[in-house]
Formats: structure tokens, sequence, C-alpha cells
């Protein structure tokens, strides 16, 4: 007989049978469990059977994403796991549905997640908005140069991790989907390695400027000296060229003991144009879907192009978060928007893995029409829904 699951926070009494569960799903090493602990902005979701057993779980992370500008609160998504007995049962649409509405509650506007299958997502309103793209570069074609005599280069300290972020918010906050280095979370995890005075990766190398940072490279060092030596870099930016060509420079310096480079690359980075990508070789792609938990708030929080004006009428479904479906009027102007229930008439119908793919730039009103995510009578031109993709796709830079 099939029950259905009752979903519920998860307690720190949850917290062995919850990491059972994880450890089955995603095959981790089998060892102790870890003590109970809670963790400053997350929500832990469970689903129990009719006896009381833990069937499923889903963490709630409370990220913020930068969108032109504006930072938006986020219910970005982790952890979800099903006991294989209880899979196809709707364990997971219980669970994410329970979260969506606790999301909403507590103020989020979108969420995002890295799926290990997507098609129980879609079902859920998520649709695939882009890739986590990590290659692996020679090092000995980096390009070697002369170090710059206005540049100073030092390893970077514990104490640095506040400046870094700071140049980190400096090189994200105008595009669209990075997480931002705000909020409990961050804070937690950042409170970790200062108060015990350790680096979250191997080594932190800084560019500076008369003082001030302009550049950072965060490296962790692995696999030996020998051909399989790799040097992977967890954090990386710069401000200007001189500070990109020093940093390359010094990542070029690895290639006797380390001839594999591994980074994360995004589209208009500052460091890709000194890299020779031509190179490059794939190590892996993470594909990462995105739907809004809150329309009007996912609409209103972000910037939008200060050239944009426009109005639109659109309905929306969303089965799972009935607060998003109705009919809506959309007003852009001067770098805000506004999203306004109306009873006018609308011939443009969306669905709200269309809304997703919209609202991250992925696709064009056409584009999704056609894949039967946006209907419209014959002859109804539907590019004025493409007012939600002018603001340019979204990227991901962190899997999570």
């Amino acid at each position: 007989m099939h029950h259905t699951p009752h979903v519920r926070e998860l307690t720190d009494d949850d917290a062995t049978a919850a990491w059972h569960l994880g450890r089955t799903a995603f095959g981790s090493d089998p060892q102790p469990p870890p003590p109970p602990t809670t963790t400053p902005g997350t929500t832990r979701y469970g689903a129990f059977d009719h006896t009381g057993r833990l069937i499923g779980k889903a963490v709630d992370l409370h990220h913020d994403q930068w969108w032109d500008g504006h930072t938006v609160a986020a219910a970005d998504i982790a952890s979800v796991a099903v006991t294989p007995e209880a899979r196809g049962r709707g364990v997971a649409r219980a669970l994410l549905t329970t979260l969506l509405r606790g999301a909403h509650d507590r103020g989020a506007a979108i969420s995002a997640l890295f799926p290990t299958v997507a098609a129980p997502y879609r079902a859920c309103g998520w649709e695939t908005a882009g890739t986590l793209r990590t290659v692996d570069l020679p090092t000995a074609l980096l390009t070697r140069h002369q170090p710059s005599p206005h540049l100073t280069v030092r390893p970077g300290t514990p104490a640095d991790l506040t400046a870094v972020d700071e140049l980190h918010t400096h090189t994200t906050r105008h595009r669209r989907g990075l997480l931002a280095r705000t909020g409990p979370l961050h804070e937690h995890h950042r409170a970790r390695h200062t108060t015990g005075n350790t680096l979250p990766y191997d080594g932190l190398t800084l560019v500076e400027h008369h003082g001030h940072l302009i550049g950072y490279a965060g490296w962790n060092r692995r696999d030996g000296y020998g051909d399989q030596g790799t040097l992977t870099i967890e954090d990386l930016t710069a401000t200007t060229a001189d500070a990109a060509r020093e940093l390359v420079g010094i990542l070029a310096s690895w290639h006797s003991v380390a001839p594999t480079l591994r980074l994360t690359l995004l589209p208009g980075d500052p460091l890709t144009p000194h890299l020779p990508v031509e190179k490059a070789r794939e190590h892996a792609q993470d594909t990462w879907m995105h739907r809004p938990v809150d329309v009007t708030r996912a609409i209103r929080d972000r910037g939008w192009p200060a050239h944009l004006h426009g109005t639109t009428t659109f309905t929306l479904d969303d089965p799972l978060a009935d607060w998003n479906t109705g009919t809506w009027h959309l007003e852009i102007t001067n770098g805000n928007a506004d999203l306004r229930r109306t009873t006018a008439p609308a011939d443009l119908h969306l669905t709200v893995r269309g809304f997703a793919l919209l609202y991250t730039g992925t696709a064009t009103a056409r584009t999704i029409a056609q894949a039967g995510l946006l209907h419209h009578p014959a002859g109804t031109d539907p590019a004025p829904l493409d007012l939600l993709a002018a603001g340019g796709p979204a990227q991901l830079g962190d899997y999570f």
C-alpha cells in the first residue's frame, strides 16, 4: 500500500539517519557519522514513511545570487536523496514542494540546483539553464613573462580572506546568477577559516598594486609531481589585464611539477583572454537548473538593463508553487521591473520551466514555444516575452 510521505524539517535527532541515507545515495566511504550540528543559513528537510523511517532528504541553501548589481535571495538545493525502495513514489516531489513553500515563506525569490538526473526536477518546475565547465590546460603552454615591477605578488593568509571576498564581489556583482559571498551560510564557512587561522585551499596567491588587491588565485595541489601532477584553481579573479597576466605567469611557473592546470572557465572571465583555451580538454561538465520560487520577487529584486523599456501580459502555470500561478502584467523601465496580477486577457501562456529559461537568458520566447513551454494562438507574436531574457545569460561558478 502506498502512503503519502510526511515531510518536515530535520533535527539533530535525525542526523545519523540522514548521514546514512546520504552515504548510501552518493557512494561515500563508510565512516562514523559526524556529530549533530546546525549549520546557519541552511534548512534541512526529511520525508518519512508511515512507520517514521527517513526515506528522503533535501537541503535548502540560503544563498544570494548576483543579478545586475542586486542580490536576489535564493533557495539553492543540495543533497537530495531518496532510499531505493521509495523511489518513483513521489517522495522527491513531496520534499521539493515543502522546500519551495518554506523557501517562499522565508523570502526566497529563485532556486538553482545541480541535478544527478534532470527528469524529477523538470517535473517539479526546474529547467536546465547552463553548464559549469571545468577544463584541463597544459601548464607548459601558459605564457611566461617577466614579473611586472609595479605589482607586488605575495602568498595570502587567512587575514586576507575578507579582501578576497571584497574583490570577488567587485568582479561578480554586475553578472547574473553567480553566488554572492554574503549571508549566514557564507559567514559560517568563512569563520571556520578565520578563527582557525587556515585557508580554504592549499595556497593563496595575491597580486597587489600600491597595497590594493587587484587579483588572486586560490589553489589546491594534488597528484604528486610526475605526469599526473595537477594544480587545481578553486578561486580566481583579476581586475586588470596586468593582474591577469601576472597570475597567468605565476601559474605557468608550475609547469615542471604540475603539468596540468585545472580550472573553471566562465564566458567573460578576465583570465580567459590570457589562456591558451584552444588547448583546453574537458575535465567535467556539471549541468545546472533554475526556477522561480516567487516570480514577483524574482522580477522586482534583480537589476535590469537601464536602456530596456517594455510591457507584456502573460499567464503562468506553476503546479508546485500556486502563488506563482495566474495572469501577470510585466513592466520594465529605467533598470527596474514590476510584475503585478491583472484581470486583462493574455494570449501568451507560459509554463514555469519556460519562465526559468527566459529569466536566465537561456532561450527566447520563440524557442521555448517550439519546445512546448510557451503556448499562444496562431498568428500571435511571442516576442514581447523576450523582455524576461533581456538581461543576458546567467552563469553559475560554484558547485554546491
